[in-house]
């Protein structure tokens, strides 16, 4: 009698990326036959209390460039991917049973929504496949970090400093190999566009800083421009507080936040770059800012489904507000500060704001409005196009007063806007009347 063939479904969520891919590299080595799945989950849709969507037009365009690219980097391996909108449960039960799967991998997740599809999940098909889950978004692994979880040092810079003494960045996984052409599934699956997913037509904005597609491809363009082309790695630690441009920073948050770059993919560049162009604070604060990623990962794998409770993980007990108006007057940049307002303006038009503003707007909301800091969280997380879950609600709490900040800082408006927008340029580019109104 013959071996069952081994047939795998990999599940993917926000890991859109072919290169550095456990599932991929592993699926392709052990299996006969794979096929890649992503479902556009409806409640990732619907309306907030608050009258903006969970996820807004911004991130999902970028979402949709970023599938259209891998669907063509996975029909280069002879791979399908099947692409709909249904709840995921429903979606992969469906396609296990018709496509005879046998293997089912998919990224671990531990936020709360993600956790209850994962179980969901493991109790419907424990008797029907072999499950593999595994974690794929950290530079550090877990089981590469020198603490437990549950010691995990609540102060950023402890963390780091045990990390770089003692844990080491995985090498990069490598690509899987090219399956022969029966694997191909008969029926091609669309990405929907923006007015499939009931979104008007996005006009790029002329002033945006965020001028970049979805897509491996275009991130890996991103780190050759900004990397090997015009060296401006080698500068990012004096630039990477600016305001106005496309090139004070790297931009990569986009592309690491729906995994269609890794952090380790990133790190391995960057040392790459030290060992041929030069190595210098520079190079080195990209490292510690994907470090400062990987600690909101863990400080949420830790503390779990407090990073989205109002009191935050030190459970401090302030008077928050909730008024609607004031709400409203930080969304469409009207509050007493300019500086607030002209990056609110911003990520209204175009789904970007600079970590400079993000830091001003999110410590005006919390800590001079005395707003409910989740409901600032859940705005970024409609309009950001580089949203990612733990930073946005850990940098929320840690702004706010609720988190990992010992110090419990409050921004100055004034003083951070004649610092970082000397002369106002940036306040009169995004208060001034807008072609797009």
């Amino acid at each position: 009698m013959q071996d069952r063939k081994r047939n795998a479904l990999i599940w993917l969520r926000n890991d859109l990326r072919i290169e550095d891919h456990y599932a991929f590299h592993n699926a392709s080595k052990n299996c006969d036959r794979i096929i890649a799945y992503y479902t556009f989950e409806p409640k990732q849709f619907k309306e907030t209390p608050w009258g903006f969507k969970k996820t807004g037009k911004f991130r999902v365009q970028f979402l949709i460039e970023t599938l259209k690219q891998l669907k063509v980097d996975l029909a280069q391996k002879n791979i399908s991917i099947i692409i709909e909108s249904q709840n995921p449960d429903d979606g992969l039960l469906k396609w296990i049973e018709a496509l005879e799967i046998t293997d089912l991998y998919y990224q671990k997740e531990w936020t709360q929504e993600e956790r209850v599809v994962n179980n969901t999940m493991k109790v419907k098909l424990s008797d029907q496949v072999t499950i593999h889950t595994f974690y794929d978004q950290f530079l550090f692994h877990p089981e590469d970090i020198p603490m437990e979880i549950e010691t995990l040092p609540e102060v950023f810079t402890l963390f780091r400093k045990q990390c770089e003494k003692n844990s080491k960045v995985r090498p990069c996984f490598t690509a899987p190999s090219v399956f022969p052409r029966d694997n191909i599934l008969d029926q091609d699956f669309k990405v929907p566009t923006l007015a499939d997913l009931g979104f008007d037509i996005i006009i790029p904005h002329p002033n945006s800083a965020f001028t970049f597609k979805g897509g491996g491809k275009a991130g890996m363009d991103r780190v050759n421009k900004y990397f090997w082309e015009t060296k401006k790695l080698s500068y990012y630690k004096q630039t990477r507080n600016g305001l106005i441009g496309k090139d004070y920073s790297s931009k990569l948050s986009a592309w690491l936040a729906n995994g269609s770059l890794s952090a380790r993919q990133i790190y391995w560049e960057v040392i790459q770059y030290e060992k041929e162009i030069k190595k210098n604070q520079s190079t080195y604060w990209i490292i510690f800012e994907l470090i400062w990623r990987d600690y909101f990962k863990y400080i949420s794998l830790k503390h779990g489904d407090k990073i989205f409770q109002l009191h935050g993980i030190l459970n401090n007990k302030y008077k928050w507000d909730t008024d609607e108006y004031k709400f409203n007057s930080w969304i469409n940049g009207t509050t007493a500060e300019a500086f607030v307002n002209a990056n609110m303006i911003e990520i209204k038009k175009t789904g970007w704001m600079s970590n400079r503003g993000r830091q001003n707007v999110a410590s005006f909301f919390s800590k001079d409005l005395l707003m409910d800091w989740r409901m600032g969280a859940a705005y970024f997380e409609s309009m950001l196009v580089d949203y990612d879950v733990h930073s946005n609600y850990g940098n929320w709490m840690y702004v706010s007063g609720v988190g990992n900040d010992p110090r419990d800082r409050k921004f100055n408006i004034r003083v951070q806007a004649e610092r970082y927008d000397q002369g106002g340029k940036f306040q009169r580019m995004w208060n001034q009347k807008s072609l797009f109104e």
